[in-house]
């Protein structure tokens, strides 16, 4: 039997005892050695060389990701571990750095109970830093803290152990704000790290070798000690003395919770069903009865041979070779065609797999991160993930030979399935397909996939970016007609205030609402600022517009509420100021006259009139766009100031501010996406190749008004469009 298969038998017989597993994710800025740090974990179960542990980078596997030194994909491995005597079972998810692939941290964070926060020692917290913490604690993840590259400030900045600890005491502190000020009021104190208690560990994953208070004391080993052995070179004898993979699993197994301990604060946040159902109490208990089997799926994997591969958290019940299973909200039933662990690239089949645990299910066809799968068809889906962050950069990809094309489809429906932050659309009219992620390096590393992964030479169009449509003031009441004149609808538009329109974004739903079944959508309508009867009038939301019903006693109009629904989806996918989405209106649908018989009250009749009713009421009522908008942060020598100024000024950037760390200057600020495309060359340049930067998300912002006209006509004309909007009039006849 190869080490593999020992390493998954044993992972197999350690499933059952729920109180010894730790699921944990290893979160980072990039570069603060995530990877590294787990090839010491991965080393210990024997799946890899203790010699390589560091270089290896074991859970890498992707050849982009050895190419360029960074995760791009979140990766996960079972660990069976040896600690005081105990065995115990470590499910390890190691998460992408790159803002760019925030998404794998957010859905890795559903699927953990625990996370290891690793900084590095010489660049301290840094923006990605605080992002992946709030975004683990908004899932009520509970943190521990390593901070790394502890070798580097001895023998390269020449740091005395006093600097050093005052350093680290730093770093503590700036995790504890953010702790304090993100986590659940009930864990505010008690999730806080701590140095002494043993929750905060210091070492160097490349070297192998770790310290904590806990370890000093059982090593016989102080801060004086470690930088001499640093200083003479001896980092080889100092991991055999004090192991990384010692220290590091002492830190977890005492300060993690196990999936019993968690789950009982962790469902009824991810969970909104009946807390009281037999359902909710066997997660609650993580109980591995068979009858409630429920897991939700984080990741998706297309294998050649295998088909759709679903992992995900099990948190309740058995999952079996055979059994049928549910995925939320279909009706027909899956049968199972094999379970199993993943010990970083490879898949190793089990008999079974059960609660508390990271596993894999092979046989679910089109399924999707995000999806719940369980034995019960009625069984209350997960909450989706808890993010806000949308694709804002698109580029158009075509096949160069026709004969690819539906090829190209089939990749580019694969690619989104195992990315949900890809999104993809067809050009109707040109025939390109509009793929849209989170940033160019992102987009880089898709088109890879579409040309080296599946051998489709294409052509790609430079980075587009998202803008939005909407209104700043209340339109009048427009009446649209039919071509045929017979059927009239009269409609107004209206922008929603940002606070409503934030709860709008919260409930998380897209689609017809159906009046006595989705009631949870009415409620939250209610809490969004709709009263009572106006949240039961609501018809649809799409894009986080929303169309309400507002018409009194008109007859035949249930006839054609599915025509007036298409037709108000068709305006907010692509609106008449440039064809871009449209967001946040309020669309009042006020009253109809319909012709008596249906067959002049068809489709041909009912969406134009719809769509141009919206168009014009949109035209009538102060339009605009709205910008993607990136946070932004800058380190650079403090000499190279000036410059970096200089180019964010000529880039519409807001400093925000400005701190000087040692000999770097630390820039914060906001930048329009559009503004980031090409910024890397152009820093490079100014700096010689010193400046260090990150942006990630911040939502949209409004157009400012001295630009509206230029980049209305620049969409336009690359759209084949004339480059002026029509006026409201042309579509009122």
């Amino acid at each position: 039997m190869g080490r593999k298969e020992q390493v998954a038998e044993l992972a197999q017989k350690l499933m059952s005892n729920t109180e010894n597993i730790r699921n944990m994710a290893i979160i980072a800025h990039i570069d603060h050695g995530k990877s590294t740090l787990t090839d010491n974990l991965v080393a210990t179960a024997g799946l890899i060389s203790k010699d390589l542990a560091g270089e290896q980078r074991f859970m890498d596997s992707y050849v982009l990701e050895q190419e360029r030194g960074i995760t791009i994909n979140s990766a996960n491995v079972s660990v069976p571990c040896e600690h005081e005597g105990e065995q115990y079972l470590i499910n390890i998810i190691d998460t992408p750095g790159h803002v760019d692939f925030g998404g794998d941290v957010i859905r890795a964070m559903r699927a953990v109970d625990g996370a290891v926060l690793v900084v590095d020692a010489v660049e301290g917290v840094m923006p990605q830093t605080e992002t992946v913490l709030r975004q683990a604690l908004k899932e009520r993840v509970k943190p521990v803290l390593f901070i790394n590259k502890v070798d580097r400030l001895i023998t390269e900045m020449n740091v005395t152990p006093e600097d050093m600890q005052k350093r680290f005491v730093k770093i503590v502190m700036d995790i504890n704000n953010l702790i304090s000020q993100n986590a659940a009021e009930e864990f505010r104190k008690d999730w806080l790290v701590s140095i002494k208690d043993g929750s905060v560990c210091f070492g160097s994953g490349f070297h192998n070798w770790a310290l904590s208070v806990p370890a000093m004391a059982k090593f016989n080993i102080s801060f004086k000690d470690v930088t001499e052995y640093c200083q003479n070179e001896k980092q080889k004898e100092l991991a055999e003395k004090i192991p990384v993979s010692v220290v590091f699993l002492k830190m977890t197994i005492d300060h993690l919770p196990n999936p019993k301990v968690s789950q009982k604060y962790r469902i009824p946040i991810i969970w909104e069903g009946d807390l009281e159902s037999e359902e909710a109490k066997a997660m609650l208990t993580c109980s591995k009865e068979e009858k409630n089997s429920a897991m939700m799926v984080t990741d998706v994997v297309l294998d050649k041979h295998a088909g759709d591969i679903a992992s995900g958290r099990m948190y309740s019940g058995t999952i079996k070779k055979g059994m049928d299973l549910y995925i939320a909200g279909k009706e027909k039933p899956i049968k199972v065609q094999q379970v199993g662990i993943y010990l970083g690239p490879e898949r190793i089949i089990l008999d079974e797999v059960s609660a508390g645990n990271i596993a894999c299910i092979i046989g679910m066809k089109e399924i999707y991160a995000g999806q719940t799968i369980s034995n019960n068809d009625k069984f209350h889906a997960f909450e989706d993930f808890m993010s806000d962050a949308e694709p804002v950069m698109t580029v158009s990809v075509e096949a160069k030979n026709s004969k690819d094309l539906p090829k190209l489809i089939e990749v580019i429906h694969n690619i989104t399935k195992e990315d949900p932050n890809i999104r993809a659309e067809l050009n109707q009219e040109t025939g390109e397909h509009l793929i849209s992620g989170m940033g160019e390096l992102h987009l880089e590393i898709t088109q890879y996939k579409i040309e080296k992964d599946n051998n489709i030479p294409i052509t790609v169009s430079p980075p587009i970016v998202v803008y939005y449509e909407t209104v700043q003031k209340e339109s009048p009441t427009i009446e649209g007609k039919s071509p045929n004149k017979h059927n009239k609808f009269k409609i107004s538009v209206e922008p929603f205030d940002k606070e409503t329109l934030a709860k709008i974004k919260a409930i998380k739903f897209d689609g017809k609402i159906r009046p006595n079944k989705d009631l949870e959508i009415i409620e939250k309508l209610k809490d969004a600022g709709f009263n009572r009867d106006e949240a039961k009038s609501v018809w649809a939301i799409h894009n986080n517009c929303v169309l309400i019903n507002r018409t009194k006693g008109i007859q035949n109009l249930f006839e054609t509420k599915e025509l007036i629904i298409e037709g108000f989806t068709d305006a907010t996918n692509s609106g008449p100021v440039a064809k871009e989405k449209v967001n946040g209106l309020l669309i009042n649908f006020e009253d109809a006259t319909l012709h008596e018989d249906a067959i002049h009250r068809g489709p041909a009749q009912v969406l134009p009139a719809i769509t141009r009713a919206i168009y014009a009421c949109m035209l009538s009522a102060d339009y605009t766009l709205f910008e993607p908008i990136q946070k932004l942060s800058i380190s650079v020598p403090q000499d190279y100031m000036g410059a970096v100024s200089k180019v964010l000024s000529s880039r519409r950037s807001q400093i925000e501010k400005m701190d000087i760390e040692g000999d770097s200057s630390i820039i914060v600020g906001k930048i329009p996406v559009k503004s980031l495309i090409g910024l890397s060359q152009t820093l490079r340049g100014e700096t010689q190749g010193r400046a260090i930067w990150t942006a990630e998300y911040a939502g949209y912002q409004k157009l400012p008004k001295s630009l509206l006209a230029i980049t209305v006509a620049e969409i336009r004309e690359r759209k084949g469009m004339d480059p002026e909007p029509k006026p409201a009039t042309y579509f009122m006849d």
